[in-house]
């Protein structure tokens, strides 16, 4: 045992304060909260630009209604979008996709459309002014809720902001409903890892099943 602050430390166990550095090659803290389904998000500007960009950040936090949300560490188009229309499209990231929603990350220029970038085809959306990408099989249609800048412990801004979303329209390929259930294996989504390059594929062998228990 080691002991660290006048706290003792199995040697088995790496420790670090994250406002201290963390002592390793690559920060592990996103690859620990991981892998992360990814909010590739389409918006449009005021002026009516398209973009298109993957956020790592990103996850559903309601059932009814439904909401999702993403953190964008800056102010990135996609925010300023959103600030500007109050709308925007998230869409699946598959492994087929992959390739095109890298290039999507690109950081490009705020007039540039990163739809024809990545050759991708928009597709009209029912509800919002804001396509879809149409080789996505599952697409949700949002109208922004709420825009919270994060703040850390000290009250002070941390330069990201939590854009949530209510999903107003839902998009699902009929191939993906099995007797009417979604088949989340099958749609073969990617998810972030932590690294600087590390992705995972959702796969059929990776599926267990296990109920939540009954209370007596």
């Amino acid at each position: 045992m080691t002991s660290i602050s006048g706290t003792r430390v199995a040697d088995n166990i790496h420790f670090y304060e994250p406002a201290q550095g963390h002592g390793l090659p690559h920060d592990p803290f996103n690859a620990i909260v991981g892998p992360r389904p990814i909010g590739w998000i389409a918006s449009r500007s005021s002026e009516g630009v398209l973009n298109l960009a993957p956020y790592s950040f990103f996850n559903a936090f309601n059932y009814h209604p439904p909401l999702i949300g993403f953190s964008s560490i800056g102010r990135k188009d996609t925010l300023r979008n959103i600030e500007q229309t109050g709308e925007f499209v998230w869409n699946l990231a598959t492994r087929p996709l992959a390739d095109a929603m890298n290039i999507s990350c690109a950081p490009a220029p705020p007039e540039v459309d990163e739809f024809a970038l990545a050759g991708l085809t928009p597709a009209v959306s029912r509800i919002v002014n804001v396509p879809r990408v149409a080789e996505s099989p599952v697409s949700f249609e949002c109208r922004r809720t709420q825009i919270i800048e994060l703040q850390g412990v000290n009250g002070d801004g941390v330069g990201s902001w939590l854009v949530l979303g209510e999903v107003v329209g839902v998009h699902i390929a009929r191939h993906l409903l099995t007797d009417g259930v979604y088949d989340t294996a099958a749609a073969a989504p990617i998810l972030r890892g932590g690294g600087p390059a590390d992705y995972f594929e959702i796969g059929p062998d990776s599926l267990f099943h296990m109920r939540r228990p009954a209370w007596p």
